[in-house]
């Protein structure tokens, strides 16, 4: 069973794990693996029964986070830095000195030696990969690569370590495209799991077992629920918080949130993915479609219109066009329509209502529950966001 989180949320003061689905502790997890407070010892649960479940052992934890070439160092020293404060800051800023160390993380790579990495940056790592390191958790964080099957072939001695360690307990967490790692071990096949939205298909495309939930903010699943998945680009503090609240306490993940003014992505990745509705040439026929609806997608019956266009029957016209873009002609109606009025509502103040006439839909109560499923927040909670963000950038 894999549990899966859509929230995070500050309720009294802190962060509760809410709309949780399933529970961490299986009915084959042993009592010794359930997760205690450094507080009380007692058994750590979040809102609706969610169990934390972690391996036995004392503090401080072992942490590792395996960097590649195409890794961002400012994830990397990031959540080194994240995991480091744990049990230590909190103290220093409220009691004026450190307290102890729940977590020691190491930066590490196959070979241990400083490289190059993504975006210009320069790592030095802790240590090398060898089949006797065995860590508490190894982290995966995000890599710059293109959605692209060839990504793995460099990366054969990772892969192979991260099977090896599985195999014999590990607990494996990642951020964003660092699931991609995980994937290609054939870690999460037939399990869920959640990567960045931009690469949503090419994990379909290319691990077709995979339970994929892009929208989510964070999934854990695997034997023992080892295997844990946050999504976005700055995902790897979601992932942080949840490793703190897993191993060590909730409460010190909130006092370490609190520390770092770490926001959690309450709402997953939904608002900020861009739905796709990608141009292709092979069908001639089909592009000839999607080049008038893309300027055309406000009118009334554009589907029936396309049909038109095509001049082939219904049935071999949304077989084509399914087959051509990944989508039903109405699912691709659907996202351009919510694209324009996702970009009308983060750049002006039309109301709601006239937004929705604008991009098609006379109806706006039916606009405004096709923008939630889709969007997972209302027009107006949409245009609170990404409004204001945009307000506040312009004043600099």
């Amino acid at each position: 069973m894999a549990l899966m989180f859509s929230s995070l949320c500050w309720v009294d003061k802190g962060y509760v794990i809410a709309n949780a689905l399933g529970n961490l502790q299986s009915k084959k997890t042993k009592p010794s693996q359930t997760c205690q407070t450094a507080e009380t010892g007692k058994q750590a649960k979040g809102l609706k029964g969610a169990t934390m479940v972690r391996t036995e052992s004392k503090p401080p934890w072992e942490m590792a986070i395996l960097v590649i070439r195409e890794t961002a160092a400012s994830a990397a020293y990031g959540m080194n830095d994240l995991l480091c404060s744990a049990g230590k800051d909190w103290m220093l800023i409220t009691q004026g000195k450190p307290g102890t160390t729940l977590i020691n993380p190491s930066i590490v790579s196959a070979t241990g030696e400083a490289m190059a990495v993504a975006n210009g940056g320069w790592i030095k790592p802790h240590r090398r990969l060898s089949d006797d390191y065995h860590p508490d958790v190894i982290c995966l964080l995000e890599i710059a690569v293109a959605p692209d099957k060839n990504f793995a072939h460099s990366l054969s001695l990772e892969i192979e370590w991260l099977k090896r360690y599985w195999e014999k307990g590990g607990t494996i967490a990642a951020a964003c495209t660092g699931s991609l790692l995980m994937a290609e071990a054939g870690l999460l096949d037939h399990q869920d799991a959640t990567t960045h939205w931009g690469f949503s298909d090419f994990v379909r495309d290319n691990y077709p077992h995979i339970r994929l939930h892009p929208n989510r903010a964070l999934v854990t699943a695997g034997e023992g629920q080892r295997l844990i998945m946050a999504g976005g680009g700055s995902s790897w503090m979601d992932l942080g918080l949840y490793l703190i609240a897993r191993f060590c306490s909730l409460q010190e993940a909130i006092r370490v949130g609190k520390v770092h003014l770490i926001d959690w992505h309450e709402v997953g990745q939904q608002p900020y993915a861009v739905l796709s509705c990608t141009r292709q040439a092979e069908d001639a026929v089909i592009a000839k479609c999607q080049a008038w609806v893309a300027q055309n997608y406000d009118q009334p019956s554009p589907v029936a219109s396309m049909m038109k266009i095509s001049k082939l029957s219904e049935r071999s016209f949304k077989r084509r066009f399914k087959q051509a873009t990944g989508m039903t002609p109405i699912e691709y109606v659907l996202t351009l329509r919510l694209e324009e009025a996702k970009q009308i509502l983060e750049t002006s103040d039309v109301p709601v209502e006239a937004v929705a006439e604008s991009v098609g839909y006379q109806d706006a109560g039916f606009f405004g529950r096709k923008f939630v499923q889709r969007v997972g927040m209302t027009p107006a909670q949409y245009r609170r966001k990404f409004q204001g963000l945009r307000q506040h950038f312009a004043t600099y």
